[in-house]
Formats: C-alpha cells, sequence, structure tokens
C-alpha cells in the first residue's frame, strides 16, 4: 500500500472503501504495523446485528444505520449506535421487526399501549 520514491520519502497509495483500518490490542507475529508501530488490519468484516452473520465485502444489498443519540431538546449528542443489517434479512422482510428489537434492547424504543 506504499511506495518508497527515489528521494527515500514513502508514498501512501488509496485502498479502496471496503478496506478499514482499526487498531488492535496485543502485537502478534502476524500483525500488520503502520509506520508510527501501531497495529493495523486491513479488513474488517462487518456482522449483521440480528443474526451474528458475517457480511461479506461485495454484499450489496447489506445496510448499515446510525442512530444518534439526542438530549431532550432534540439536539444531537455526537454519541450514536451502529446496526447493520445484512441482505439475508431484508430479503426475507424482517428487518423493520429486528430493528426494532435492537432498539428496544438498547433502550431506545418503547412499546406503550
Amino acid at each position: 500500500a506504499q511506495a518508497i520514491l527515489a528521494t527515500g520519502a514513502r508514498e501512501h497509495t488509496l485502498l479502496p472503501p471496503y478496506y478499514v483500518a482499526r487498531e488492535s490490542a496485543p502485537v502478534s507475529a502476524e500483525a500488520m504495523q503502520n509506520d508510527e508501530g501501531r497495529i493495523v488490519d486491513l479488513y474488517l468484516p462487518r456482522k449483521c446485528s440480528a443474526t451474528n452473520r458475517l457480511i461479506p465485502a461485495k454484499e450489496h444489498s447489506a445496510v448499515q444505520l446510525n442512530v444518534g443519540q439526542v438530549d431532550e431538546n432534540g439536539i444531537y449528542s455526537g454519541e450514536f449506535y451502529t446496526f447493520a443489517l445484512a441482505g439475508f434479512i431484508r430479503s426475507r422482510g424482517e428487518s423493520d421487526a429486528c430493528l426494532n428489537r435492537l432498539l428496544h434492547e438498547k433502550g431506545l424504543l418503547t412499546f406503550s399501549k
């Protein structure tokens, strides 16, 4: 992902958008490190929030939702919850019920009569 120029400087190339850099805690022999010595992985697969299935990088029917926290005045606080739903759930027509269940588990949705 980088090339060394004739001047000795390193030129970084852009990675495709499905590659995500993340920091890892323990250092292992096969871990990748960046220039600062931090441990990074090139690809971090997503998991479906409803079924815990892995979402492949090429699945175009999956969605990821960020639900923001607001205060009592309705002003966004800068915090959010992230939910990923696989295409499998969406194609079965169960994404609405699964999202309602996930929001209820986080305390963001109540079912009152």
